[in-house]
Parts: structure tokens; sequence; C-alpha cells
């Protein structure tokens, strides 16, 4: 070989080594840059690709104070009802904390938090739909924006964010104040709350009502109902109120996991000069009160370990005195006692009327409770005119309060189902009813079969 073909091969060796060299360079650079990859672009706890994001696709934020709960009774955490708070004393590792809203279109939905760590550091996972995220927080107030990932929804309705800590250095894990959310899938048509003056009852959730229709041009001096609930639809918080009326209500509540009241209260005049609501007389063991807060009354409760899946029914007698009042009177019967119970009777002052506006609802009066779902039956409702006529009520009117037609709940429905009109609210179901929608049931036809005039007194 000689020395011109011999140089020739080490100028050859040499290009194709700086060649490789090149090219193992620049797979070096993609490899490090791959590592400096959004926490979007990492594999997700399930292993599968994520989809690339970053803070900017951050667009919206769902105000914990209105839209979260410690959804697994942990005490170590709590949610403030305010758009300045949310998430506070949040200390337990275990506690899960979830915040809900609803979109109305699929694709893509890019998530973050928004909040601070006081000290030290904290990682936290978010989980959406079975995909987890893991994002570090770190420094002091005030709060940041943390991006954490984007996943896939497939069909508009409820999504369910969850918040868990997985490590901390101080006492807190963190103070939490929204949920970042951004895509296609929150562009437009969402419901969350975001009326800061409402949080309150927004987390209580909506409370639904059923306005019988009845003939005209009579005066109703008696009122029938019958509820049942449903196994499973009683959360603590419950109250299904069956006979109400323009000036009070009559029904039974859950009050805690070991207590259950049935409930009979009437308003005071909204007149103050027209003086107080006063109780003529109770039942047995009947516990007689004031009330306040929304508004102000006479109440009486009797603590009664009513059932799921049994039919409870309500009697109310509303007539005016003949002195300027009107006196109010309800009696409660569980087939497990096999006769009616007297509850109270209540005098109204500056008032002369006999049944005006009837009514039954249900609601939540627990705002730590409002994810979850309740249902009640209300079955056969009837009015007595005071000639004496039983008249059979078929036909109702659904409405819903200012968490519904407000936009900040879409969880609320009634319907009838098996002959039997229901309410059904909590939850964070899809398949809400528009207000104003009427309900018609068969007629059962059997008018009630009580002797009115031996009812018990005490």
């Amino acid at each position: 070989m000689t020395t011109t073909e011999i140089v020739k091969i080490k100028y050859l060796y040499l290009f194709f080594t700086v060649l490789s060299f090149a090219g193992f360079l620049l797979l070096s650079c993609e490899r490090d840059h791959a590592v400096e990859h959004t926490p979007s672009e990492i594999v997700n706890k399930k292993g599968s690709s994520l989809i690339q994001g970053d803070s900017n696709d951050l667009t919206l934020a769902i105000p914990m104070g209105g839209n979260a709960f410690v959804t697994n009774g942990s005490s170590g955490a709590e949610i403030f009802d305010n758009s300045n708070y949310g998430l506070r004393n949040w200390t337990s590792l275990s506690a899960l904390v979830s915040t809900y809203f609803k979109v109305t279109q699929s694709g893509t939905l890019h998530l973050g938090i928004r909040g601070y760590v006081t000290t030290g550091t904290s990682v936290v996972r978010l989980t959406v739909n079975g995909q987890s995220f893991d994002v570090t927080m770190t420094g002091g107030a005030p709060a940041k924006d943390y991006y954490a990932g984007a996943v896939q929804i497939a069909a508009p309705g409820y999504v369910k964010v969850d918040l868990q800590g997985i490590s901390k250095t101080s006492t807190y894990i963190g103070n939490m104040t929204d949920i970042l959310i951004g895509g296609t899938a929150a562009s437009s048509g969402l419901t969350y709350a975001n009326i800061p003056a409402s949080y309150y009852f927004s987390r209580r959730g909506p409370s639904v009502h059923l306005t019988p229709s009845l003939p005209t041009g009579n005066s109703y001096e008696w009122m029938y109902n019958e509820v049942t609930v449903p196994a499973g639809q009683d959360p603590v918080g419950s109250y299904y109120m069956a006979n109400g009326f323009g000036q009070g209500y009559f029904g039974f509540q859950v009050n805690s996991a070991t207590q259950r009241k049935i409930i009979f209260s009437v308003w005071d005049p909204s007149n103050e000069a027209d003086g107080k609501t006063t109780a003529v007389s109770s039942g047995t063991d009947v516990v007689v009160s004031g009330f306040g807060g929304e508004g102000t009354g006479g109440k009486s409760n009797w603590t009664y370990d009513w059932s799921t899946g049994t039919t409870y029914k309500f009697l109310t007698r509303i007539r005016p005195d003949g002195l300027g009042n009107t006196l109010y009177s309800s009696w409660f019967y569980a087939p497990e006692l096999g006769t009616w119970k007297y509850i109270a009777t209540f005098k109204r002052p500056a008032i002369s009327t006999y049944i005006k506006g009837a009514y039954s609802f249900l609601e939540n009066f627990n705002n730590t409770m409002g994810y979850l779902g309740r249902k009640g039956y209300y079955s056969n409702f009837w009015v007595r005119s005071t000639t004496g006529t039983w008249i059979e009520s078929t036909s109702c009117k659904f409405s819903v309060d200012g968490a519904g037609d407000n936009n900040q709940r879409g969880d609320y429905r009634g319907g009838v189902e098996n002959g039997k009109f229901f309410l059904q609210n909590g939850g964070f179901f899809n398949d809400f009813v528009a207000e104003n929608t009427v309900f018609t049931r068969p007629a059962n036809g059997t008018a009630p079969n009580i002797d009115l005039n031996n009812l018990p007194m005490n």
C-alpha cells in the first residue's frame, strides 16, 4: 500500500470518527434535554405518556373554598368557604381533599395547583380519572402556580380532582386556594361555585322542591304526605321536608351518625312589631325552642331513629283561631309505633290563614357533606278542604334554589319513579332536571283514613 493510500485511509477514519462523535453529542444533548422537560412530559403513575403542557396552559382557577371537600373523613385538613383561604390546617398525609367542577365538552384538561408551603418542602399528589401527578412545592407565601399535568376527558360531566400529601418537611403540608385548569375541555360552559358570598350554600349543595298543583277557590285545613328514604341515601345533614307551607315546614332530618329528628317549625311574622310565634302545646318528649339564622321562629323537635326503606306519614293542620292569629299543628306516623305521634301546636300572630303555598323539599344543612348524595320519595300528597273533602295532588312543579339556578352546582333533579315523586341532590351526578319541569304521577285514589277528631294532643 502506497504512502498516499495510507494517508487517505487515515483521513477517512478521522472523518467518520468525528462524525460518530458528533452524533453521540447530539443524542446526549437530546437525552439531557428530555430530563429537563416539564412535569406533563414525564411518565405518570400509571406508566402512560402524558400530554405536553406548562403553566401557560392553566387559564382558569376553581376556588377550593366553594368547590372542595375533605372526602375521607380525616381531621387533618379543613376547607374554609371563602376565596382567600380554601384548604388550610392540612397536616395529615392520609387526608384526601376533592374538588369538583363540571365540563360541557371532551378534550384535553390541563391541571395545576395554586398555593404555598409556609416552610420547607412538600410533595402533593393530584389525581384525576386514575392518573396521578406529583408536584413539589417549596418556599413561603405568597401563593404560586404549579403545573401538574394533563389528562383527556372523554365525555362532558363532573370532574373530581383529588389532592393528597405525599411528603412534608414541616407540620403543615401547604395552604391551597385553587385548582387550576385549562385546555379544550375547560374552554367554555363550566359549572362550579364562583360567587364567594354563596360558597357556604354552594358546598351544602342545591336544595330542591316540589310544589303540588291544587284546585283554586278552596280553603284547605289539612295536608298529608308520605316520605320514604332509600337505603344509602341518608348522609348526615339531610332534611326531607314533607309538609311545607307559607309560614313553615315539617319533616325529618339526619342530625348526626347517631341521631335523627322529626322537625316542625313556624316562622315569626316578617314585621317584628307584630310579635313572635309561640308554642301552644307539644307532645311527650318533644323539645320546643326558638330558632334563628335563616329567619326566626318557633321550632319543635322529637328525637326518633327513623329508618331508610320505611314509609312515614306527615299530617299538618292550619286554621285561624278567630282572634287574628293562626294555629299550626303537626303529627307524625311511624309504622313501627302504629299510632300518630303529636309533635306540637304553634300560634303565629297577625295572620289569619289556612294552608297556602304547599310544597316539599330536600336539602343538606351540613356544608361539609355536600359531596354526598341524598334522595327521597314523596309519594302520596293530599289536602282536605274546610268542607271535609280530601283532594289528591298528582302533579308537581320542580324547582331549585340559587346553588342550582345560578349555575353554582349541577347535581339536582326530581321526577317520578314507580308511581312516586322523588327529589335528589348532592353527589355531583350529571343528569340534572331543568327547573320548572312539571311531573305527573298516577293517582292513588284512596284518601287518608285518619280519625281527625281523635288525634292525640299530648
